[in-house]
């Protein structure tokens, strides 16, 4: 038997406590500094074990007053469990019009978020951040201008490098370049590694401004067995390169959007090797990896590229700093090319937020605001999981993600999530249905929901008419 970690134990004892009557409904549990000081261990253990009760149904948080037994235990529903199926074959894709429909219907001033891409705004420091923009812009040497044009701040790129020495991979400032956002990353490295009408492997489903992207450039798409909680199937992976010849893969393998899935560390290193093996270049999509729940970031793929083959791309938007839009990519051996894409696409990206976001980093408050960030996530994602438990139809399923703000749902076969996304508009709700993260329209009754905005009895509102908005005849699959 494996031994548990500090946190299960833990965990297990207040759930015996629980279970056996000494700790009752509504009773205060000990505070996480006392807890951490009697056990001697660290206020994040004491979290985890926290959460894990509450995703139990067996604890309540109550802000700014700690964790209560709950009255009665809540039910989270199943976990997600099928991977996904689809042909494995090249595909022209034609996903733009109906993705943009629906983005498009979508209210500007949703307040619950629960078919949003973005966490709420009210969860960075804007206020210190601004402070730092405002002094930078004013000492900013006007000779930064023209140096290091494409590349990006040097002084930024420094910092980069310093958290990835963090997370124990060895990347210089001169392997960075500075994007406008992770997306301009990606695309600047589809064009260095792909051509029209080539192809490039994603999984499924997959974010659909990847799709989107692909369809812009007029690059097919091979979609790829996935499962919810493992990630990209590597023994299908292989069969579809071997079978397509593709020219490059473009996946997300930490806290997956749409999925929340997250590669364990064997699958990614054996990837690796399996990209090696093949010559074949990988696009990473890492911009969730800094909101893990657990003890220490999952590793990049890019962690264990030993051949410059893996383009790991990132970005501030999802954890520090949205409205800056400034991400990076480490291209490795195609780092020539992606320079020259970033000079014929825009020159380069805006000079101040360069400088504020590292005058920021240098200063040590990010790590801080990310520990805050983490603990919000983790206990906004149980109360969304309690609620889905309490209100969808049996037969729901959903994933776990152990980080990020996204998770996805499996709705009994007979919901149209398309519908269901109409008839919650003209309510004031917005959802993510499933066929829009994938080129073939698969996931009909599939939903994609995020936790990344505080909880509030509108929200809880609007969880209870979703749920009643399945039980309408006028959302049945056809």
């Amino acid at each position: 038997m494996p031994t548990r970690k500090l946190y299960e134990v833990i965990a297990a004892e207040i759930d015996e406590s629980i279970r056996k009557g000494v700790l009752r409904a509504g009773d205060r549990l000990p505070s996480v500094r006392h807890l951490s000081g009697s056990r001697g261990v660290s206020p994040s253990t004491v979290f985890q074990a926290y959460y894990l009760l509450e995703g139990r149904g067996l604890l309540r948080a109550r802000e700014r007053s700690g964790y209560f037994v709950a009255p009665c235990g809540g039910k989270q529903p199943p976990q997600a469990v099928a991977r996904s199926e689809p042909s494995g074959e090249s595909m022209d894709l034609d996903v733009s019009d109906m993705i943009f429909r629906i983005l498009d219907a979508n209210p500007r001033n949703d307040r619950a978020g629960l078919g949003s891409a973005f966490p709420s705004p009210l969860l960075f420091p804007q206020d210190r951040l601004g402070q730092v923009l405002a002094a930078s812009a004013r000492t900013l040497d006007p000779w930064s201008s023209v140096d290091d044009l494409s590349t990006g701040n040097l002084a930024l790129r420094r910092q980069i490098a310093r958290r990835y020495m963090a997370d124990g991979m060895t990347v210089s400032a001169d392997e960075i370049v500075i994007t406008n956002g992770a997306l301009e990353a990606i695309n600047v490295c589809l064009a260095a590694v792909a051509r029209p009408g080539e192809a490039v492997i994603l999984e499924c489903p997959c974010f659909h401004a990847a799709l989107q992207t692909l369809e812009r450039m007029a690059i097919r798409a091979i979609h790829v067995p996935t499962h919810p909680g493992d990630g990209i199937d590597l023994g299908a992976l292989e069969q579809a390169i071997v079978r397509n010849k593709p020219k490059a893969c473009l996946l997300m393998s930490t806290f997956q959007n749409p999925l929340g899935s997250v590669m364990p560390e064997r699958q990614k290193q054996l990837l690796a090797q399996l990209l090696q093996t093949h010559e074949l270049p990988l696009i990473e999509d890492d911009v969730y990896g800094e909101l893990h729940f657990t003890d220490r970031r999952p590793p990049a793929i890019k962690a264990f590229d030993t051949q410059g083959l893996v383009l790991h791309c990132s970005s501030f938007s999802k954890w520090l700093a949205p409205w800056y839009r400034i991400g990076w990519t480490v291209p490795g051996r195609f780092q020539d090319a992606v320079v020259r894409q970033k000079l014929t696409l825009n020159l380069s990206t805006c000079g101040p937020t360069q400088l504020a976001l590292a005058s920021y980093l240098e200063r040590g408050g990010a790590d801080k605001h990310l520990r805050r960030l983490r603990q919000t996530l983790a206990r906004q994602q149980q109360r969304l999981l309690l609620a889905i438990g309490e209100h969808f139809p049996d037969g729901t399923r959903v994933t776990k993600p152990l980080g990020g703000y996204m998770l996805w749902v499996e709705l009994p076969e007979h919901i149209d999530t398309l519908k269901l996304h109409g008839a919650a508009l003209a309510r004031g709700i917005v959802v993510a249905p499933g066929p829009i993260f994938t080129g073939d329209r698969q996931f009909r009754n599939c939903l994609r929901m995020n936790y990344g905005h505080p909880w509030s009895d509108g929200t809880e509102a609007a969880m209870e008419e979703l749920a009643r908005l399945m039980q309408d005849p006028s959302v049945r699959a056809s």
